[in-house]
Parts: C-alpha cells; structure tokens; sequence
C-alpha cells in the first residue's frame, strides 16, 4: 500500500492510481493544489502494485536508451508555427505525424477557467491547444488509463508531458503493447502550485475589473522569445503583462527540489527544451529573429526513427551535449528557502497575505538573490 510521508518522494504522476484494479487509490489535492494519492483502506488489497509502478527515484527504467542522446538545434519550417510555439516548434512536427497517420495526442492545455490539465486531442486544431508553456502542474484525471485503451486500440499514441510523467506513463502501462506509444518530454524546470495560479489569475481580474479569456505565458510577438513575459487579454481585448514567472521557485512541488530525471538518461523517445547559448553552438544566425530555437534530445532507437520522419518540416543542425549543458539537464532546481514558510503562511493567512510578504518587490527581491549567489559563488572560488 502506498503512503507518503515525505512530500519530496512523491511527483503527483498519478501511475499509482491507474494501476489500481480496485479503484482504492485518489489523487487528493494538498492545500497548495498538488495532487498525493490516498488510499481508501477498505477497497485496498495491499498487493504492491502501486509502490511497483513509482519510478521516481534514481533506479527508473533506462533500458531503451540510447548510449549518448543525439542533439539537434531545430525550428520548424513554419514560421507561424514557431510564433505560436515555446520554442521552435518541433512539438508541432511531432504530433503532426502522429496525427497524419491517425493517431491521438495528449498534452497539458486548459479546462474550466485555465486550469491545467492533461487532454486528449484527435485533430490538429485541438491539439494547438497544447501548444506554448504552461506554468502548473497539469491535472492527470484519467490519462493513463485512456492511453491504455487507445493502445490496445492499434493507434498511435503520444504523450507530451514532464519527464516524471512520462516515466510514471510507460511504469503504469505493465504488460501494455507500447509499440506504437512515443512519448516526448520537456527538459522541466520544476512545477508551481495549481492554487497559486488559480489565485494569481483571480487577483489580476480583480485589478483589471475584468475577466480573462487569453493566457500567453511566453509573449513572443510582443516581446520576444528571451524576454520571457507573460501576457492576460481581457475581454474587453486589452492585453496586460504581469511577473507570475517570478514567483515560481517559491510554489514548486516539494520532489521538484530532487528530481531523478535532471540529466541525459531521459525517461522519453524525443525531449524537448530551449536552446539557450544555441548562438555557440550552431551560429547567431540560426534563431537571429528572437523566435525560439528548440533543444532536442533523441534519446531511444524509436527516437531516431520518429526524428526520420519529421526531417522534412523542420530546420536542424546536429551538436552535442556538451553544447547544450542546463542547469537542469544537470541537478534539480533550487527551492526556494522560504518554500516552506511561504506554504504555512499561504495556508494559515491567505494568497494576499503572502504576496506581500514574499513577493511585494519582485525586482528587488529578485536582485537580492542574485547578489548572494554571486557572492557564494565568488566565495567559493577563491576558497573562503
């Protein structure tokens, strides 16, 4: 039987509670929104299989890796594409094939008022909705089990998600045909708080007196791929940039703090990031239009196969690893030390509360921390 004790050990994914033949486990939200499983003891048989399918920890399957991950620079041919993409869009050329060939797809888009969860998608246009970052922990609902179907069903599956759910996905199929299954997943930086968002997205109405009926977490028509600002259009068609990015280490997911999946061995066929430094190593004038540039890593023979396919859609030139080092290609992200205060008080006094008190002054918040750790690092250089 699973129990979670210790938060950190436990990345929402939900494959414990696919795998459930006796409907005993639920993902219940915590005061933050994250989702834990819980176990109605009374339906439970305690046979294993839950704590069987956990892949988070260092010892999740690498079997269908590849030696070294092949590593590309690319954007789609499209230029429309990538202008409404994170990145370069390759996640565009992926799920075309899969959807030129009558498959389905699933990925993080929005249900309700935003709120981010994981759908299904039979048809391009829906699947744009997948399209673009998404800075929440997405709502899993039935996922796994619908993919299960569908595979069973001959068609071809992809799921794009977080390296933690792409591992749970493939851990919760068992004895599952994966043939036609391709999974995809980011290069993550860690997961905020779906309370956060939903109260953030409630306070920035109020401001404006108005509602929201357009999300852009990455503007880059208005400011650019690097610039990295988030957009709200209301509905009186008046678009606003708020900092929502800034609060994010503050609202991650406690196992974001020690993630297994920070390096090279993914848990996925085809992962996809950012390029930042692509001008190093491909030339400036690859992504010269501030547009995006997307890091892919080609990490499993049926990787390879997949990336075949989609040659003709997109631009690339091939690097290497070292070309591409993240931080979190490297070691999980840094929590912020207040992660904890900040949820004792969120929960004790309320969103408005701890906006004031964690996150009155961004900007100058912001540079605070910065100036520490440059000054630890310079400490640590000179040894002192």
């Amino acid at each position: 039987m699973i129990r979670i004790t210790d938060k950190s050990k436990c990345c929402g994914c939900s494959a414990c509670a696919s795998v459930c033949i006796r409907n005993a486990i639920r993902m219940q939200p915590d005061d933050l929104g994250f989702p834990y499983p819980t176990v109605d003891t009374e339906k439970c048989n305690d046979c294993g299989l839950c704590e069987k399918v956990c892949t988070f920890h260092p010892g999740y399957s690498k079997k269908e890796n590849l030696e070294t991950s092949l590593v590309y620079a690319v954007r789609h041919k499209k230029i429309k594409e990538i202008e409404t993409s994170r990145s370069g869009a390759m996640f565009i050329a992926l799920s075309d094939w899969i959807l030129d060939h009558g498959g389905v797809v699933y990925g993080a888009g929005y249900a309700d008022h935003f709120r981010v969860v994981h759908k299904r998608a039979t048809t391009k246009e829906e699947r744009n909705e997948f399209k673009g970052s998404k800075y929440v922990q997405s709502d899993m609902n039935d996922v796994f089990k619908r993919i299960k179907v569908d595979l069973k069903a001959g068609l071809k599956v992809l799921f794009s998600g977080t390296p933690c759910q792409t591992s749970g996905l493939r851990a919760s199929l068992l004895k599952t045909d994966m043939t036609n299954l391709y999974l995809c997943d980011i290069v993550c930086h860690g997961v905020p708080s779906p309370r956060f968002w939903k109260d953030y997205l409630a306070l920035i109405e109020k401001k404006q007196k108005n509602t929201v009926i357009k999300v852009d977490f990455r503007d880059k028509n208005r400011f650019g791929w690097k610039a990295h600002k988030e957009s709200f259009t209301f509905t009186n068609n008046q678009s606003y940039t708020y900092d929502y990015k800034f609060y994010k280490d503050l609202m991650f997911r406690n196992s974001c703090a020690v993630c297994p999946f920070t390096n090279f061995q993914r848990p996925s066929d085809i992962t996809i990031g950012d390029f930042w430094g692509w001008q190093k190593a491909v030339g400036e004038e690859f992504g010269k239009d501030d547009k995006g540039v997307s890091l892919i890593l080609v990490n499993s023979e049926k990787g390879k196969a997949w990336f075949e396919t989609v040659k003709s859609d997109i631009n690339y030139i091939e690097t290497n690893t070292e070309s591409c080092l993240q931080p979190n290609l490297q070691h999980p992200s840094v929590i912020h030390p207040e992660r904890n205060n900040f949820e004792r008080d969120y929960c004790e006094k309320g969103f408005e509360y701890v906006l004031n008190k964690y996150c009155k002054d961004p900007s100058k918040t912001f540079l605070v921390r910065v100036k520490k750790s440059m000054k630890n690092r310079i400490k640590k250089l000179i040894g002192k």
